[in-house]
């Protein structure tokens, strides 16, 4: 199922944006002029006991590991490499969406999120964006909101 159907079949609000073809937040942010802090970065992550987890942060701010190895009980958490997150999201990166993802991955969201009402993330594609209500994007995911970013 690609994003666009994966929206509608859930009855979410949303909206594209078409920009150049882009890999990197801050790049994208330029394209599509939005403000870097609400397109948001989706990273995979792989935990030491195996789990995938999907990380959202600002885009104009970094994971912190560390913080997710605490909040989620394991030693050590490190990033997938861009090939493999694509098998595991089903998005090339810069592409990869906040939502609908072809693996079922436990979801971490900076807190910090949660001061705007929507957020921009890759639409499924490097050339758009999709826009979604922040609330939206925490319920489909059923995310934890904690502090994850620095």
């Amino acid at each position: 199922m690609d994003l666009e159907s994966f929206l509608r079949e859930k009855g979410v609000w949303h909206r594209f944006v078409e920009k150049s073809e882009t890999i990197h937040t801050s790049d994208a942010a330029k394209a599509a002029g939005r403000p870097l802090e609400m397109v948001t970065k989706n990273l995979v992550a792989k935990t030491d006991r195996g789990e995938y987890l999907l990380l959202i942060v600002p885009g104009d701010r970094k994971v912190n590991l560390r913080k997710v190895a605490s909040v989620i009980g394991v030693k050590s958490i490190g990033l997938v490499p861009f090939e493999r997150a694509q098998e595991i999201s089903g998005y090339p990166p810069g592409a990869t969406p906040s939502v609908g993802h072809k693996t079922k991955m436990r979801v971490l969201m900076d807190s910090s999120l949660l001061r705007f009402e929507t957020l921009f993330s890759g639409g499924g594609s490097r050339s758009r964006l999709v826009e979604l209500k922040t609330s939206d994007i925490k319920d489909l995911d059923e995310a934890t909101v904690c502090d994850i970013a620095e």
